[in-house]
C-alpha cells in the first residue's frame, strides 16, 4: 500500500502533456528498483520540460542500500534526454531570426512616424513658446528660399542703399554710368525722381537693367521738367514698341535730349513709327540709335517720312535691322529732303544690289552733307559697287565710308579705286573682307598714288596674298599719305613681309600696322625686325598676333629693339603665337633696356 500510494502522489503531480508534445510514454521510465515484487518501487523520469521548474523530490526506498543505484539510474535518463533538448535548439535557432527583423521593423516605423506625422495645433502658452523658436527658418520649396528671417530685409536694405547712392551720384556728376546693375522697373521708378529739376547730370545710362514697357513710366512727369540731360541710353532694355510709345509721348515735351540709345531694346515696326513721329515734332534730338533691332520695311517707312520733315537730326543709327531693299528705297525718298543728316549707318540690313541703286539716288539727290555712310554687310556685289563709286564720284562732303564684308569682288574694287582718284573728301575707307585679290588690290594702290586724303586703308580678309602686299607696298613707300594700314588676314605670308619691311625703310606716314594672321612665322618677323632697327619716326604700333611666330622671332625683333636708340615704337602685339618664356625673357630684358636708356615705354604683349 505504501508504494501504490507514493507513486499516485507522483504522478498527480507532473504536467499534462500537451497535443504538440511527445507522448508521456516515451518521456517516462518505469524502472525496477528491486528483485521481488513486494520490494519494487516505481520510479519515474522526466524527460521533456520546456519551462525549467523546481525538481521534484524523488521516492526513495526505505532500504538505504538501494540509494546509490537509484541515484545512477536517474543520471543516466538524464543523459538519455539529449535528443529533446537539440530539438528545442533548432527551433529557436529559426524564430528567433524572424522575431529579431518584426521587432527592428516595429521600432524603425514607430520612430517614421513620430517624425512624420503633422502635429496638432498647440494652443497654449508654453506651446505657443515653443512652436515660435523654430520660426528662425523660413522653408519653400523653391531653390535658394529657405532664407533666413531677416535675410530678405538685409537684401532690401542693401538694395535701397545702392539706389541711394546711386541717386546721389545723378545729383552730384555730369555723366553717371549705370548700366548692368539690374534694378529692374522699381529701381527705375526711384531713380527717376532724381532727374526732376535736375541741374548738374548731362548724361546718363540706364543700358542692361531690365527695365520694361511698365518701368518706362518713371519719366513721365520727369523728362518734361528736366532742361539739363542731354543723353539718355536705355539700350539692351526690354522695353518694346509699348515702351517706345511712352517714352516718345514724355519726350514731345523734353527740349534738352539730344542723344537717345535704344540699341537692343526689342523694337518693331511700330515703335520705330513712333520714334518717328516724334523726329516730327521733336527738334532737339540730334542722334538716334536703333541697333539691332526688329524694324522691318514698315517701320523704314516711318522713319523716311520723319526724315523729309525733320530738319535737326544729325545721325541715324539702324544698322542690324531688316531694312532690304524695299527699306533702302524708302529712307532714299526721305533723304530727298532732307537737309540735316549727317551720318547714316545702315551694316547688316541686306539692302543688296537694288536697295544701294535706290539709296545712292536718294543720296545724290540729298541737300545735306553726308559725312559718313555705313553699308557694310548688306550682300553688294560688284554690280552694287558701281552704284557706290558712282555716289563717291559726285560726293565733295564723305569723309568715312564703309564697305566691309559685302563681295565686291576684284571688279567692285577697281570701280571704287577709279572714283577714288576723282573723290577729295573720303579719308577713311574700309574695304575688308570682299574677296578681293592682288589685282583689286592693285588698283586701289595705284589710286593711293596722287591722293594725300586717305589716311586710313582697311583691306584685311582679303587674299591678296604676297603680290597684293608688293604692289601695295610699292606705291606707299613714296606715295599716299596713310597713317593707318590694316592687313590682316590677308595671306601675305613671310615674302609679303619682306615687301612691308621694305616699305617700312622709306614710308614716313604709316603709325598704325596690323598684319595679323598672315603666316609671316620667324622668317617673316626677322625682316620686318631688320627695318624696325632703322630710324623710323612715324610707325608707333606693330600687331603681330596669330603669325606662328617663335623664340628666332622674338629675338631677333628684341635685338632690333635694343639696337635702334630713336626708337618711335611704343606698342608690339606678339599674342597668339609660339613664343616661349626664353622669347619673352628677351623681350622683356629689351623693354626694359629701352626703358633704361631712352626713358621710353614699350607695350609688349605676349
Amino acid at each position: 500500500m505504501a508504494s501504490s500510494s507514493t507513486s499516485s502522489l507522483y504522478l498527480h503531480s507532473l504536467p499534462k502533456a500537451s497535443s504538440g508534445l511527445p507522448q508521456w510514454r516515451s518521456g517516462l521510465r518505469f524502472e525496477s528498483l528491486g528483485g521481488s515484487v513486494s520490494s519494487h518501487r516505481l520510479f519515474l523520469s522526466p524527460v521533456v520540460f520546456f519551462h525549467r521548474s523546481p525538481r521534484l523530490p524523488a521516492i526513495r526506498a526505505a532500504n538505504s542500500s538501494e540509494g546509490g543505484s537509484r541515484r545512477r539510474a536517474y543520471k543516466e535518463s538524464q543523459a538519455a534526454s539529449g535528443f529533446p533538448n537539440a530539438k528545442v535548439q533548432q527551433i529557436a535557432s529559426s524564430v528567433l531570426p524572424v522575431g529579431s527583423f518584426v521587432v527592428v521593423t516595429f521600432v524603425l516605423w514607430k520612430v517614421v512616424e513620430k517624425f512624420m506625422s503633422p502635429k496638432s495645433p498647440k494652443t497654449s502658452a508654453g506651446e505657443s513658446k515653443t512652436s515660435t523658436q523654430g520660426q528662425g527658418v523660413k522653408w519653400s520649396i523653391g531653390a535658394g528660399t529657405n532664407l533666413l528671417q531677416g535675410f530678405a530685409a538685409k537684401v532690401d536694405r542693401e538694395a535701397k542703399q545702392r539706389l541711394n547712392e546711386f541717386a546721389k551720384e545723378l545729383r552730384s556728376f555730369r555723366s553717371v554710368d549705370m548700366s548692368g546693375c539690374n534694378f529692374g522697373d522699381e529701381g527705375l521708378f526711384f531713380l527717376a525722381e532724381s532727374l526732376g529739376y535736375n541741374q548738374t547730370v548731362e548724361e546718363v545710362s540706364f543700358s542692361a537693367n531690365g527695365i520694361t514697357a511698365a518701368g518706362v513710366k518713371a519719366f513721365d512727369g520727369v523728362l518734361q521738367s528736366n532742361i539739363m540731360l542731354k543723353v539718355l541710353n536705355l539700350s539692351g532694355n526690354p522695353i518694346g514698341d509699348e515702351g517706345a510709345k511712352t517714352l516718345c509721348a514724355t519726350l514731345m515735351e523734353n527740349s534738352s535730349i539730344e542723344i537717345l540709345q535704344l540699341n537692343s531694346t526689342d523694337l518693331g515696326d511700330e515703335g520705330a513709327k513712333e520714334i518717328a513721329e516724334l523726329l516730327k515734332r521733336n527738334s532737339t534730338l540730334r542722334v538716334i540709335e536703333l541697333n539691332n533691332n526688329m524694324i522691318d520695311y514698315s517701320g523704314f517707312t516711318g522713319l523716311a517720312g520723319a526724315l523729309a520733315e525733320n530738319n535737326t537730326i544729325r545721325n541715324l543709327h539702324l544698322n542690324g535691322n531688316y531694312g532690304g531693299a524695299l527699306g533702302a528705297n524708302a529712307l532714299a525718298k526721305g533723304l530727298e529732303g532732307n537737309k540735316s543728316l549727317r551720318e547714316l549707318h545702315l551694316h547688316g540690313n541686306s539692302i543688296g544690289d537694288e536697295g544701294i541703286r535706290a539709296l545712292m539716288a536718294g543720296l545724290s539727290s540729298h541737300k545735306g552733307k553726308l559725312a559718313l555712310l555705313d553699308l557694310g554687310n548688306n550682300s553688294i556685289t560688284a554690280k552694287g559697287a558701281f552704284y557706290v563709286a558712282e555716289y563717291i564720284k559726285r560726293s565733295k562732303s564723305l569723309v568715312w565710308l564703309n564697305l566691309y564684308m559685302n563681295d565686291i569682288g576684284d571688279e567692285g574694287a577697281e570701280k571704287v579705286a577709279d572714283a577714288l582718284k576723282q573723290n577729295r573728301s573720303i579719308a577713311t575707307i574700309d574695304m575688308g573682307g570682299n574677296n578681293i585679290h592682288a589685282e583689286g588690290v592693285n588698283a586701289i594702290a595705284q589710286a593711293l598714288k596722287d591722293n594725300a586724303i586717305i589716311t586710313t586703308l582697311e583691306v584685311g580678309y582679303n587674299p591678296i596674298g604676297p603680290d597684293g602686299a608688293k604692289a601695295l607696298s610699292e606705291i606707299l613707300k613714296f606715295h599716299g599719305n596713310v597713317k593707318t594700314l590694316k592687313l590682316g588676314w590677308c595671306q601675305i605670308a613671310a615674302k609679303g613681309a619682306e615687301y612691308v619691311a621694305d616699305m617700312l625703310r622709306y614710308n614716313n606716314t604709316i603709325s598704325v600696322l596690323d598684319l595679323r594672321a598672315n603666316g609671316l612665322r620667324d622668317e617673316g618677323a626677322s625682316c620686318l625686325a631688320r627695318s624696325l632697327k632703322v630710324v623710323n619716326e612715324a610707325l608707333t604700333s606693330v600687331d603681330l598676333g596669330f603669325n606662328e611666330i617663335r623664340d628666332d622671332g622674338a629675338f631677333a625683333i628684341a635685338q632690333a629693339l635694343k639696337a635702334n636708340e630713336d626708337v618711335t615704337v611704343t606698342s608690339i602685339n606678339l599674342g597668339n603665337n609660339f613664343i616661349t618664356k626664353f622669347g619673352q625673357s628677351a623681350l622683356t630684358d629689351a623693354r626694359d633696356h629701352v626703358l633704361e636708356m631712352t626713358e621710353k615705354e614699350v607695350e609688349i604683349f605676349f
